[in-house]
């Protein structure tokens, strides 16, 4: 059933992007519950058997209703806006796990049990109990477990996958500025459409539902592991957010075939594919000039060539510009030559 939020005049003021790992710590969980989910993600999955069987993520996973249900909030608060202009889009982990061990006890337990009403006898079990009695030491637990997790599932793949979702954030930013929210929610997601000042979600809920923004405007966040659905959540006091799979994911986990790398080099050139190639965290001309000893003008001149192909993205901050993949750089990398 559909989930319909009413955009006021300033609420369309209020719309950003944001990449929040704690988030997608907690929906790479999610998949790992869910066989409908594991599509483009098996060959992840094959690699996290042996992390998943050293971890016992069960007191996550009990608040994690399925097929639909109430998620607690206070697991992945939105991330805050930054104040810095040049500042990253992606949070921190650190910060943001501190922000849920941080969480009002009362909040909590009031979280705690319109969750664990989602699952029959989850309430009564001796797990649910617990958490209920002490709301403070169930934020701890599920701190330490959210931490846990994202060591053993997420960390080594991270810069990796905050690449493809900043990318994709700078893919919809241009829609935006081109096409305001019109353009932008009509490439967001099939269960996502736009009219009249009203943003619609098909959600696996069984009502219908209506929330007026009130000022709060929406946050939009990509995500890896959301994949196939979108999602949207989080009552106030948090601001109403929508996660949305990013694009390129089809080609992330894909392994590029023996004759890749010279593949690209005939395509690309040697040059423009070593930097391709190498540009696993943002990095200025200056830094890759050095990196690849090469001439800053003619990392210049490559930079252009890649970011005109839409295989890199570049954005300020400070007074240094960094170069990044896109979604269409980090699939070509991955053998799949496709946008997602």
């Amino acid at each position: 059933m559909p989930l319909h939020l009413r955009f006021g005049a300033d609420d369309l003021l209020r719309c950003r992007f944001a990449v929040s790992p704690l988030c997608e710590t907690h929906e790479a969980v999610r998949t790992l519950r869910r066989t409908e989910r594991h599509g483009y993600h098996l060959p992840w999955l094959r690699r996290m058997r042996g992390a998943v069987r050293g971890l016992d993520l069960s007191p996550l996973a009990l608040l994690m209703p399925t097929p639909s249900g109430y998620t607690p909030d206070f697991l992945g608060p939105p991330p805050l806006p930054s104040l810095s202009p040049s500042a990253s889009p992606s949070a921190a982990f650190d910060e943001e796990l501190a922000r849920m061990r941080a969480t009002d006890p009362d909040i909590a337990h009031e979280e705690l049990v319109r969750s664990l009403e989602c699952t029959p006898g989850a309430a009564g079990s001796p797990r649910g109990r617990a958490m209920l009695a002490d709301p403070a030491g169930a934020v701890r637990e599920l701190a330490d477990l959210t931490g846990n997790a994202w060591h053993a599932l997420l960390e080594p793949d991270w810069p990796r996958l905050r690449t493809l979702l900043e990318a994709d954030i700078a893919y919809r930013a241009r829609q935006l500025a081109e096409g305001g929210l019109e353009r932008l929610f009509a490439d967001l997601h099939p269960g996502v459409t736009w009219s009249a000042g009203t943003l619609t979600i098909r959600t696996r809920f069984r009502e219908v539902m209506t929330q007026k923004l009130s000022g709060r405007g929406v946050l939009l966040m990509p995500s890896v592991f959301v994949w196939p659905d979108v999602v949207s959540g989080f009552a106030p006091p948090w601001q109403p957010t929508v996660i949305y799979p990013a694009r390129g994911v089809g080609g992330l986990w894909q392994r590029p075939t023996p004759d890749a790398a010279g593949a690209l080099v005939r395509l690309l050139g040697a040059n423009r594919a070593a930097i391709l190639t190498g540009l696993d965290e943002p990095a200025s001309t200056k830094d890759l000039a050095e990196r690849h000893e090469l001439a800053p003008s003619s990392v210049s001149a490559h930079l252009s060539t890649l970011r005109d192909a839409g295989l890199l993205t570049a954005r300020r901050a400070g007074a240094r510009v960094l170069y990044e993949r896109t979604a269409l750089g980090v699939a070509l990398l991955a053998g799949e030559a496709a946008s997602g």
